[in-house]
């Protein structure tokens, strides 16, 4: 019974300056790629080709073709003439190659003498997944270093609320719907009203009136990681209002150990 060889994906790519300066042409990368994989038992899936691109990131046409080929499984290794025929950005090369062991995708480059799928291979991919990992933390901290800095210089992060809209990333005053925003904290603390009734009239749900009556941002206040700054964006309601508020609704979830 002939056993069915494993398919094998052949990425190759060549920038135009490459052409003219080396003579490095897609032809020579895919027939020593063909060959390189049929010695090592592989049957070839598809050729994916990127004629005149550059390496700077991976958005390249059948590159991205590729990719998700390989999440889907359609093949179980890929082979390549050299890494930076892949990517020039090491970032991208390692984090799409820890994309790739996740996916059980065997990564092969020729001229780098790489080849995931043998002992010392696995103990590359292990690298190249801590190196990942450190990166994703990186990218991780400096996001929230420049959400925390936004914050402290007022910059607003998330969606506008009700009341405001937001233009060119800054929070600008919606003359009517703040209107509404005012009428909804003097309804809640002048009227007996429930909180259903409340939303139901202002067409939220119980829990949208309550985030809503204990939203600071209603004070000019900006807040992220339990930390509040003074925003650049104008108060809809006083400060007195918005404690006499915060008041009887503490008094109203104690009575009815709710919120």
């Amino acid at each position: 019974m002939t056993q069915t060889r494993p398919l094998a994906a052949i990425y190759i790519r060549v920038s135009t300056q490459d052409q003219v300066q080396h003579g490095f042409s897609l032809d020579a990368q895919q027939e020593s790629l063909e060959n390189y994989a049929q010695a090592l038992g592989y049957e070839v899936y598809k050729i994916y080709r990127d004629e005149g691109k550059s390496a700077k990131n991976l958005n390249r046409p059948e590159m991205q073709q590729m990719l998700e080929d390989a999440e889907q499984k359609k093949f179980s290794a890929i082979f390549i003439y050299k890494l930076d025929r892949f990517s020039r950005s090491l970032k991208d090369l390692i984090l799409t190659i820890d994309q790739l062991k996740e996916w059980n995708i065997d990564f092969v480059s020729l001229q780098d003498k790489i080849e995931t799928a043998s002992a010392s291979g696995k103990l590359m991919f292990q690298i190249i997944g801590a190196f990942a990992e450190f990166e994703r933390n990186m990218i991780g901290d400096r996001t929230k270093f420049g959400m925390e800095r936004k914050a402290k210089e007022g910059g607003f992060i998330t969606k506008a609320p009700k009341g405001y809209c937001l233009v060119n990333k800054q929070l600008i005053m919606d003359k009517e719907e703040s209107q509404k925003v005012r009428e909804i904290f003097e309804e809640f603390l002048n009227n007996n009203i429930s909180l259903t009734k409340l939303a139901k009239k202002n067409n939220l749900t119980t829990s949208g009136i309550k985030k809503l009556l204990q939203n600071t941002t209603y004070l000019g206040k900006v807040k992220f990681a339990n930390n509040e700054t003074q925003g650049q964006h104008p108060a809809i309601i006083d400060k007195q209002l918005f404690e006499q508020v915060k008041e009887k609704l503490k008094k109203i979830c104690f009575s009815k150990n709710s919120c």
